[in-house]
């Protein structure tokens, strides 16, 4: 079927911008006449043109006549750019094949109305399915004002992290630690507790030519973040650290004087997670990578915060009754309340497995 070969064409562009595009979706769309694509486009960063509109900048006046496919409902209201809607109009476009509605209340359905009010036939639904899963973080975000949530973490057969002594480098492979560090260049931040900074002094930067550097978000109740930590001294990528109300003034001076931005979150002895992730998506912050221990790993999940799951298994036995675990708090001491993935998929990483699935999938 030829519609769904132009639109597998515009999903597979969207992806060109994949961790570019936030707080906006990835876009991609396809101007096709007489049988042939001849122009597309998608949408590269977040105030440039949309999808539609590189399109029909390649198409020029071949436009005319023409059917748009497009992985989204094109816009209909000013933002950062013009709405879609009327540059698809003026150029002549006499089909519109949309995958999906845009969940955008300001949006929401009133651009297909637009475009049929002129007279573009307008379709809706071809592979909605690929469309949402391509725009799955920005699905959570525009529908329920929260980042989505990747929890990641690399562990041993028998599912430690590190030794008893804390030696974790490297459980993984060398295939598993590139994907990784991809998974940082996709997200807008990345998310760990001050023990693994305390432990680890990490940069949690990505190591990729032409790699995004993520947000970096230190949970840390009291700021016992070090002044000379990497986190703090690295200006590579910006610095959150998340506190509650009991935390030293003193040492929140002293952070913000090295240039860390301080977010209070919860007036308990733990950082409220849930506040937390509000406030991180009132910054536009789209997407998180939580990639810390197992206290922070057990909490996200026990909030009800995690999306996906990514488990770099490696064919390696450390044991130790006192070796750290990939998920570790108080845990869940029925099976019946035990997290299931759903879409669950394994595959092969070099020596490892990699592990993959959602927790839940209602956006």
């Amino acid at each position: 079927m030829n519609d769904e070969i132009y639109m597998r064409e515009a999903l597979r562009i969207a992806k060109n911008a994949l961790g570019r595009t936030s707080p906006n979706p990835l876009v991609g769309a396809v101007v096709v006449k007489d049988g042939k694509i001849i122009a597309e486009g998608w949408h590269r960063q977040a105030g440039t043109p949309h999808a539609e509109i590189h399109a029909l900048n390649m198409a020029g006046e071949l436009a005319q006549g023409a059917t748009l496919y497009v992985t989204l409902e094109p816009c209909s209201h000013f933002g950062r750019t013009p709405p879609c809607v009327n540059r698809i109009i003026e150029s002549g476009i006499k089909k519109v094949v949309a995958a999906m509605k845009d969940p955008n209340p300001k949006v929401a359905g009133r651009g297909f109305e637009i475009l049929r009010n002129a007279g573009v036939e307008v379709e809706i639904g071809l592979l909605e399915a690929e469309a949402r899963r391509l725009n799955e973080v920005f699905l959570k975000f525009i529908t329920e004002k929260l980042p989505f949530v990747t929890l990641k973490f690399a562990s041993s057969l028998d599912g430690k992290i590190a030794t008893a002594t804390g030696e974790s480098q490297w459980i993984s492979c060398e295939e598993s630690r590139k994907f990784a560090h991809k998974l940082r260049d996709l997200n807008d931040a990345i998310l760990v507790g001050v023990g693994t900074v305390l432990a680890d002094n990490p940069s949690l930067t990505t190591r990729l030519v032409e790699g995004k550097n993520p947000v970096r978000v230190i949970v840390d109740s009291t700021a016992r973040t070090p002044l000379d930590s990497k986190v703090v001294i690295d200006k590579s990528a910006r610095t959150i650290i998340a506190v509650t109300e009991n935390a030293p003034n003193e040492k929140i001076s002293m952070l913000k004087s090295h240039g860390v931005e301080i977010i209070t979150a919860g007036d308990g002895e733990r950082v409220d997670l849930k506040i937390l992730m509000k406030k991180l998506a009132e910054m536009e912050i789209t997407s998180v990578l939580v990639e810390g221990g197992g206290k922070i790993h057990f909490s996200m999940l026990n909030a009800g915060l995690v999306d996906k799951i990514y488990a770099f298994i490696a064919p390696k036995i450390i044991g130790g009754k006192n070796a750290l675990t990939a998920v570790e708090g108080a845990g869940f001491e029925k099976l019946s309340d035990a997290i299931e993935l759903k879409n669950f998929t394994a595959e092969k990483l070099g020596d490892d497995i990699l592990l993959s699935g959602y927790i839940r999938e209602n956006f």
